[in-house]
């Protein structure tokens, strides 16, 4: 029977992480090559074992920034490819990628950096990672047919294309659900639960109070933090942040809290765990993320820019301490009025963290 389904970009890369996260390949096609991205996380022998079959020059593709921490050249800007060679296992495998194993495993390598030969397929394949919450390190294996070898061996089959036009294109984004539910700290509140094409997560707006569109709306945009939000972990000042921003909002009568779905600046609630015991270690808040593979920030703020412009906000009082959320403003078509400071939940377990945010992320402290 012919196939009846015709499955979007967005459809194609929900199941290509949902696999992903599993631990079962992709297929991912460039222009000219393609090839089996097998996160490195979730790797078992037998899936080592089916790899090496594939493709014997199979390569370890890490981040420049997990290739600094490990002292191996970096000749691609962004990434570093390493030979898969006969003596690695899914244990020394996982060593390499992941930094929670670092003080078990101290010395690794010698490594053979891989230079010269791109696949030209490396940037896109640390993106899907990323996006799908992973470590960004994968076995990259080379197939020829890419789309037959992905319907002979089941496998996701995604175009380098469908990725990086999702991954760039103006954000879309629909006002799904809607509904009336009073809080402790905002009794006239409607949430507005939004789902992008880019990313699986909910993101929410909680509507407070009465709004008036011919004045700049006062709008607390806030990334997740289960840790702080939830639990109220003094690791952090999310908590306080979340909660006096949603009090300053009611008490001045209405406005907008933003509240997406960008855990642990954009690396997941297990990634920012590991970056918490990386940190118990005595590294600062971005150099766990460095020695995890990830930047700085892996936030994506133009989500809270199209969210305010689908509630027709677009001039607005914006309650912040990070230079980059006004400027994301303003890049999407979000004109900041004002800054409105917000300077809560300093303890003694945080005065690390928020040094760090004032020195290295240029927040405003």
């Amino acid at each position: 029977m012919k196939n009846i389904f015709k499955f979007t970009s967005q459809e194609i890369l929900m199941r290509a992480r949902a696999d992903l996260r599993l631990g079962i390949p992709i297929v991912l096609a460039g222009k000219k090559i393609d090839a089996v991205v097998t996160p490195i996380e979730v790797l078992n022998q037998t899936r080592l074992n089916e790899l090496r079959l594939i493709d014997i020059n199979s390569f370890i593709l890490i981040t420049a920034r997990r290739a600094q921490t490990l002292k191996c050249p970096i000749y691609d800007g962004s990434f570093v490819r390493i030979e898969l060679g006969e003596k690695f296992t899914p244990s020394s495998i996982k060593a390499i990628a992941d930094p929670m194993l670092d003080l078990k495993n101290p010395l690794k390598g010698p490594f053979k950096i891989i230079r010269g030969m791109s696949l030209e397929i490396e940037n896109e394949a640390i993106i899907v990672l990323k996006s799908a919450q992973l470590l960004p390190a994968a076995i990259i294996s080379q197939v020829a047919n890419g789309e037959n070898f992905a319907e002979t061996h089941k496998l996701s089959y995604l175009k380098t294309e469908q990725l990086l036009e999702m991954a760039i294109s103006p954000k879309g984004i629909a006002d799904a659900i809607t509904a009336e539910v009073p809080t402790a700290r905002a009794e006239k509140a409607q949430f507005h639960i939004f789902r992008p094409n880019i990313s699986g997560e909910e993101h929410y707006a909680v509507e407070i109070g009465k709004i008036d569109r011919d004045q700049p709306t006062l709008v607390r945009i806030h990334s997740a933090c289960f840790t702080g939000d939830v639990l109220g972990s003094l690791k952090c000042d999310c908590g306080p942040q979340l909660h006096a921003a949603t009090k300053m909002i009611n008490d001045k009568g209405g406005g907008f809290l933003i509240y997406l779905n960008q855990e642990g600046r954009g690396i997941g609630l297990a990634n920012k765990i590991r970056a918490y015991s990386l940190q118990n270690q005595g590294f600062d808040t971005v150099e766990a993320n460095h020695r995890l593979g990830f930047e700085d920030d892996e936030r994506d703020f133009q989500l809270g820019a199209t969210i305010l412009k689908e509630m027709r906000i677009t001039n607005i009082q914006l309650i912040t301490n990070n230079p980059s959320k006004i400027s994301t403003m303003e890049k999407y078509g979000v004109s900041v009025a004002k800054r409105v400071p917000l300077k809560v939940g300093q303890n003694k377990n945080n005065l690390r963290y928020l040094k760090t945010k004032a020195i290295k992320s240029g927040h405003l402290m």
